[in-house]
């Protein structure tokens, strides 16, 4: 590994921490990526479903590996900052499909990755993030492993028992390697917190409206506040107002709030 991977490796590392939570407002495109990083972002993260709308396709492993592989490179390209890259279940049929994605990732500049485990189970889940840790360690990476358990977000499993079952999954993703755990789908305080206190390593809450603000997460434990899929579909959802808005009243009030054309212009003119 390059001095400057290992560098930016560290700084993700370095990130994660209660008393000023990562806050990441997730990128789907290297112009979200600079608009973010200009905004004061330590670091990017990708949103897998931001990445495969862009892409023309649907979220959910849809995306074709190299063509994901190929956005991450070139956000990695485009800022300063350490990446972080959500690659979903892994791009691969199995645990071998799995560090091969790693790979490229890492290959691709990206010195973090957001793995979910969706609906498989746990057991064959941990082999995927067992397989994740052990290619970041042959090439020397210090790849930073977070893995997103989808108990609260898609509500599996019995709901008393919901909270214990995350936990498990915690401690046996944590075993296979995991450095962070995402717990997307929950933000009230007790739960949060609960989470926070039993899992050994840093927790991820994805945030929106509603949601406890990011000191207050931090109080509770959270180390890192993603954005997840929000930023994008506001962007999706402001497009729409301004062509229902055209082809509606054939206004165009929609634009008002709109960036600055040179600003980002210069943003994507100007070298990383």
């Amino acid at each position: 590994m390059t001095t400057a991977y290992a560098d930016k490796a560290r700084i993700l590392r370095s990130l994660h921490t209660p008393s000023a939570p990562l806050r990441l407002a997730n990128a789907w495109d290297v112009a979200s990526a600079r608009v973010i990083e200009a905004a004061g972002a330590p670091a990017i993260a990708t949103t897998s479903a931001g990445v495969a709308w862009s892409l023309g396709s649907p979220d959910g492993d849809a995306l074709a590996r190299d063509r994901a592989l190929d956005l991450v490179a070139r956000i990695a390209a485009a800022v300063t900052v350490p990446v972080t890259a959500d690659i979903e279940g892994g791009y691969g049929t199995d645990d071998a499909g799995v560090a091969d994605t790693v790979a490229g990732v890492i290959e691709a500049g990206a010195v973090g990755v957001n793995i979910e485990d969706g609906a498989r189970p746990p057991a064959e889940f941990a082999k995927r993030l067992a397989a994740a840790r052990r290619t970041a360690d042959r090439a020397g990476a210090d790849l930073f492993l977070n893995a997103r358990t989808d108990t609260f977000l898609r509500g599996l499993g019995d709901p008393d028992t919901r909270l214990k079952d995350t936990l498990d999954r915690a401690h046996r993703y944590v075993d296979a390697g995991a450095d962070g755990i995402f717990v997307p789908g929950v933000t009230d305080p007790a739960t949060v917190a609960a989470l926070a206190a039993a899992i050994p390593v840093p927790l991820n809450i994805m945030a929106g409206p509603g949601a406890p603000d990011v000191a207050v997460l931090g109080s509770l434990g959270v180390a890192r506040v993603s954005l997840g899929s929000g930023v994008a579909q506001s962007a999706y959802a402001a497009a729409r107002r301004a062509a229902d808005e055209l082809f509606g009243s054939g206004g165009y009030s929609a634009l008002a709030d709109a960036m600055d054309f040179q600003e980002l212009d210069t943003l994507l003119s100007s070298p990383c």
